[in-house]
Formats: C-alpha cells, sequence, structure tokens
C-alpha cells in the first residue's frame, strides 16, 4: 500500500508546534534568572550535550556566539579526556539533557561545581540529577515526541532548539546589540560587505576622478570623459564643485539643439548632483542610485570637498546586492 506522507509530515509539523507554542509559559523568573546569569558572567558560554542534545547544543552555541554572547560548544565525552580545561572559573556551563541523567554530561558536574562554574540546565526533569545540580533549569518538556514510537528525539529537540533560541535573542536585545555588531561577527558574507562596507572602500581617488573648469571647452570636456571612462567629469573651480556633466547632460542637449562644438562644459553642467558623504554605507549607496537612476555618485568629507567618484558597477562587484 502506498503510504500517505503528507499526512505524516503534518502530524510531525503539528506536534512540534504544540511542543514550541508549550514553551511559552515557562518564560519565567528562571529564564530571566539565566538570562541574567550570562549578561553577568566575566567568561564565556560553555554548551555541552551528548547525541541530538548535543548537535542542537552546537547550533545554539553558533547562534549565542554570533549575537553578542561568546560562547563555544564541548563535547561532554571530550570534556572527560582533557577538554575541561577548556572551561574556567569565569565561565558558564549550559548543559543539555533531555532526561537530565545523561552519564556523559553527569560525570562533568563535580568538577565543575569544585571549581566554582555556574550551570544552566535544559532539562525535562528539574529534579533530575542535572537539574538539581544546576543554578537555573529551563523546561524543554514535551507531551510527545514526533516519532509515532515516542522514541526519537524529535518535538524535543525542536523545543530545545527555540528555547535556545528565545535565550540568545533576549540576551541580544538586552546588550543592545546592532546590524553593524552581527556584521562585525559575519564579514566574510553578504550580510556583512552589506552592513560594513563604506562608500570610501570602494570610491575612486585623486587623478582618477575626471575634472575639468567651467571654460572648458565641450569637445575638450568629452575628451576627459572619454579618457578617464566614467561617463561624467566634474566641473571644478580651484578645489570647489561647480557641477557634474555626464552623457545623460550630452544627450539632452543635442535634443535641445545646443551647438557642443562652440559650448563651455559650465554652460550645460548640472548644478545640483547627486552626493554622499564618505562614510556613508555602500548599501545606502547602491539604493541611491537606483532610485534616482544614475550610474555614477560623486563622494564628498564632512567639510563637503569632492574626495572620490563611486560607479555603481563598483558597489555590485563588492557584493552589495
Amino acid at each position: 500500500m502506498t503510504h500517505d506522507y503528507v499526512s505524516s509530515a503534518l502530524r510531525t509539523i503539528s506536534l512540534e508546534a504544540e511542543a514550541v507554542t508549550a514553551l511559552a509559559a515557562r518564560i519565567d523568573g528562571q529564564f530571566t534568572a539565566a538570562c541574567e546569569l550570562i549578561l553577568n558572567c566575566a567568561g564565556r558560554v560553555i554548551v555541552t550535550g551528548m547525541g541530538k542534545s548535543g548537535h542542537i547544543g552546537k547550533k545554539i552555541a553558533a547562534t549565542l556566539a554570533s549575537t553578542g554572547t561568546p560562547s563555544f560548544f564541548v563535547h561532554p565525552g571530550e570534556a572527560s579526556h582533557g577538554d575541561l580545561g577548556m572551561i574556567t572559573k569565569n565561565d558558564i556551563v549550559l548543559a543539555i539533557s533531555y532526561s537530565g541523567t545523561s552519564s556523559e554530561v553527569v560525570t562533568l558536574l563535580p568538577l565543575l561545581k569544585r571549581a566554582g562554574v555556574k550551570i544552566i540546565s535544559m532539562t525535562a526533569n528539574p529534579q533530575s540529577t542535572l537539574g538539581e545540580v544546576a543554578e537555573v533549569n529551563l523546561d524543554i518538556s514535551v507531551l510527545h515526541e514526533a516519532c509515532p514510537l515516542d522514541l526519537a528525539p524529535t518535538s524535543s529537540t525542536t523545543a530545545t532548539l527555540v528555547m535556545g533560541d528565545a535565550l540568545a535573542i533576549a540576551l541580544l536585545e538586552a546588550r543592545g546589540f546592532t546590524a553593524e555588531d552581527f556584521a562585525f561577527s559575519h564579514p566574510g558574507g553578504a550580510l556583512g560587505r552589506k552592513l560594513l562596507l563604506r562608500v570610501a572602500d570602494v570610491m575612486h581617488t585623486g587623478d582618477d576622478i575626471p575634472r575639468v573648469f567651467a571654460h572648458t571647452p565641450m569637445l575638450d570636456a568629452l575628451m576627459v570623459m572619454s579618457d578617464k571612462g566614467f561617463g561624467m567629469t566634474t566641473v571644478m573651480e580651484g578645489n570647489d564643485l561647480l557641477g557634474i556633466f555626464t552623457d545623460g547632460d550630452l544627450r539632452r542637449s543635442i535634443d535641445k539643439g545646443v551647438d557642443i562644438r562652440t559650448a563651455t562644459v559650465g554652460e550645460l553642467m548640472n548644478t545640483n548632483p547627486k552626493m554622499l558623504r564618505d562614510n556613508t554605507l555602500a548599501a545606502e549607496a547602491l539604493a541611491l542610485m537606483e532610485q534616482a537612476k544614475i550610474n555614477v555618485l560623486l563622494i564628498t568629507d564632512e567639510q563637503k570637498k569632492l574626495v572620490g567618484v563611486v560607479k555603481i558597477n563598483d558597489l555590485l562587484r563588492a557584493g552589495i546586492i
């Protein structure tokens, strides 16, 4: 007979959703105490757990670390064979065991207590060995596993993961952790580039910037534009920016019947070009260029002096999308 895969999947989702929803009633004084212990911790949060709890623990440690709470995972079996030295008295141990009696975790408890390390437990049984030894216990119990045999950790691991996320986000908000802080721990990804890269990091400067004077004949200005390859030139008077002349301005001038053989660039320039500060996020520059439908932006310093030019292709090559 053909198995009803859809019914199995929907039952699993329903049971795990119920397990997660039930956690809301347990966000209480124990949860607050766990958050305060971690916020007042001078060291790191060391997450440990065996089996499926260990796999979930690794993800919780990674989430804590990336959201402002220094954290890493220590395998309880390896801890008994030397890795316990990675844990200091200034750290807090977040120990995960659904039963609260996992032998590999329980073995560590006397040693952690002797070293003065505070423990936060995640168990389904606060009266278990782990639950009673810990300063704080977070209840991750579920009525039923999604597994029809009620054996394979499914609903329980989902509940544990969500409790870990709740802890991480509560700490993130308590620390005032910002998007820029997040980007500093993700510098290699697209998010880091989007949140950290400034226009000053990608702009063209110095002699690369096309410059002409207001009295420069249009034909000479076009030669500068062609040589620099920006599809535009700035129009300067000394170090002061007067305006900009672009390929688009050239087309509009020709459409109006202007004789570019006799005109000067100052007669046809745009005196109100789009400009941004050099400390502006590259992502903001890209958004402005897309909104204004332009390919080049002028970049100024805090004294509003021209310091660079950025092209939309520069931002796209930098991965700002």
